[in-house]
């Protein structure tokens, strides 16, 4: 029997990690999910569309990054709905998933997130690549997964492109895919 888990990454696109990353995954014949930061969209399109078109799930990780549960209610709403805006022109559909910036959540930000018609997503394994694990470590966090699982990685760092072969092929062995984030559950789901 095959489990799924969902592999993610934020704060693209970035031209120093972006298509080293997506090369990654298309040599493990692997999707995931790249949660995408407005204003990098914004400065970024065609790294975007190369994600779309690789086949990547685009989520919301808002405009600017800010911890949202500082910010006023009508604040938090523009950044998210200003990523709204930016990630569905470009990317022909406005996401249904959003992350809040460093984890950081409380029940105005979903609220205001619900209210746009976004489910948020954690994780459920932090590979600490923006803490700089190198690429052992990050290997080492993604054994941790188990069906239906979020691990949450970053794009930018080069220790955790040089960890995405390894992670595929030590989740081949366990018999676990890369899959999608299903909408109603937050969890990895069988990809489409």
């Amino acid at each position: 029997m095959t489990g799924y888990v969902a592999l993610t990454f934020d704060d693209g696109p970035d031209p120093a990690g972006t298509a080293a990353l997506l090369a990654a995954l298309r040599a493990g014949g692997a999707r995931a999910t790249l949660f995408a930061i407005g204003r990098n969209a914004r400065s970024h399109p065609r790294l975007l569309r190369r994600a779309r078109n690789a086949g990547m799930w685009i989520g919301n990780h808002s405009w600017s990054h800010p911890d949202l549960t500082r910010l006023t209610p009508a604040r938090t709403r523009a950044e998210l709905r200003r990523t709204q805006a930016v990630l569905g022109r470009l990317n022909g559909t406005a996401p249904r998933l959003f992350r809040p910036p460093y984890g950081e959540t409380g029940d105005a930000v979903r609220s205001i997130a619900a209210g746009l018609g976004l489910t948020e997503v954690l994780w459920d394994v932090d590979s600490r690549d923006w803490a700089g694990a190198d690429a052992d470590e990050i290997v080492a966090a993604a054994e941790r997964l188990t069906d239906g699982q979020v691990i949450l990685m970053h794009e930018r760092y080069p220790a955790t492109i040089a960890a995405v072969p390894r992670i595929l092929a030590a989740l081949r062995t366990r018999n676990l895919r890369p899959g999608r984030i299903d909408e109603a559950t937050g969890r990895a789901v069988a990809g489409e």
